[in-house]
């Protein structure tokens, strides 16, 4: 009898310590991220294949609501684990809801699965691992800093927001670099930071007032030396006729024929003011200006329609070609965030907030 109970409690604790573990690791996978996929017109129909029903879903968009094999809802999910769109494969569930006409369609998943269709989208899997890493905590900061419960979608998956290409793209060095950095964000006075990258800074990261009009104490303009790439240095022509529209475009009125000329830099170096056929613009408007002539960087000089300048991207944050050449010098994912990222603490994200340890020199 004593035998048959000793038994009965070593089960009951092994189904405990498995529910536990189930628990945890459906915490440990972080929130779950409503990431906007594609916005179809009203009246077009998209098919979805899910696995439960072993077979294609037609679904579209009505003024009454969402329609899905005949009947009309005011919202439809499929909880998962996975499904396809349109060819394309997500983990976790999907979301239709009509808005403004539209079909949202929305991938609700866990934030780590999405983690892996991210990373090999933003950061190529011949960099380093440490680049890698750091590149998964800023990828995961930047997804947790969106979540909006008041939005229809925290996230959608083009490049202006993050690009997310599901399963398909995800590759054995990516996800290791996701599992390595499990639940770690960067944060700041409690608060997961504004986590921004970009592809090379040129030599010289900008400080995020000069792109997004507000200065935060942890995105300060410092030397990139690290940072070589293919887009390091570049020369391009600017069009006259480009110029035109793109100033027109933008709401301003051409007055002359006169070439690009810079008249203020940034801290960092960058086109703060300039002139272009005869109109005058400043500020982070100058840096749009320069980006809509389709220069790679707003570190750049004029030399009449010639330009010559450094880097890719808007240069605030994390330089993903200076993380690499960090990361080939010997430096880790942490060393590499915190140069990017100065003040910063690596943080673990938890269903009730972070808790954080200092790391970051400040």
């Amino acid at each position: 009898m004593q035998g048959l109970k000793g038994i009965l409690v070593w089960v009951l604790l092994a189904l405990f310590l498995a529910h536990a573990q189930e628990v945890k690791g459906e915490a440990s996978a972080g929130p779950t991220l409503r990431v906007l996929l594609q916005e179809i017109a009203e009246g077009r129909e998209v098919s979805l294949f899910l696995p439960e029903v072993q077979g294609v879903v037609r679904v579209r968009s009505m003024p009454q609501g969402v329609w899905v094999e005949g009947r009309v809802q005011p919202l439809w999910e499929f909880p998962g684990p996975y499904f396809r769109l349109e060819g394309r494969s997500y983990r976790g569930g999907v979301r239709l809801l009509a808005q403004g006409g539209r079909l949202l369609v929305v991938n609700l998943v866990p934030l780590e699965d999405y983690l892996l269709g991210v990373l090999p989208a933003e950061m190529p899997e011949s960099f380093p691992l440490e680049a890698l890493k750091a590149q998964a905590v800023v990828a995961r900061t930047f997804a947790v800093n969106r979540l909006n419960p008041r939005a229809p979608y925290d996230l959608c998956a083009s490049e202006n927001c993050q690009v997310y290409l599901g399963i398909p793209a995800e590759k054995a060095k990516h996800t290791e670099a996701v599992r390595a950095t499990w639940g770690k964000v960067l944060s700041y006075g409690g608060q997961a930071i504004s986590a921004l990258y970009h592809a090379d800074s040129g030599g010289m990261t900008a400080g995020s007032e000069e792109v997004f009009q507000r200065a935060l104490p942890y995105l300060r303009p410092r030397p990139d030396p690290y940072a070589r790439g293919p887009r390091s240095q570049w020369q391009l022509t600017v069009s006259p006729k480009k110029a035109d529209g793109v100033l027109r475009a933008m709401g301003y009125l051409p007055r002359s024929e006169e070439p690009p000329l810079v008249l203020e830099r940034s801290p960092s170096g960058r086109v703060w003011r300039l002139r272009l056929l005869g109109v005058e613009v400043g500020g982070p408007e100058a840096q749009r200006l320069v980006r809509n002539l389709g220069l790679p960087s707003a570190l750049v000089e004029f030399k009449g329609w010639q330009a010559e300048g450094r880097g890719a991207g808007h240069g605030v944050g994390l330089s993903q070609w200076g993380a690499k050449g960090m990361a080939e010098a010997g430096y880790g994912y942490r060393e590499i965030l915190g140069h990017y990222f100065s003040g910063t603490f690596l943080s673990d994200l938890l269903l009730g907030g972070l808790a954080g340890l200092p790391w970051a020199s400040r």
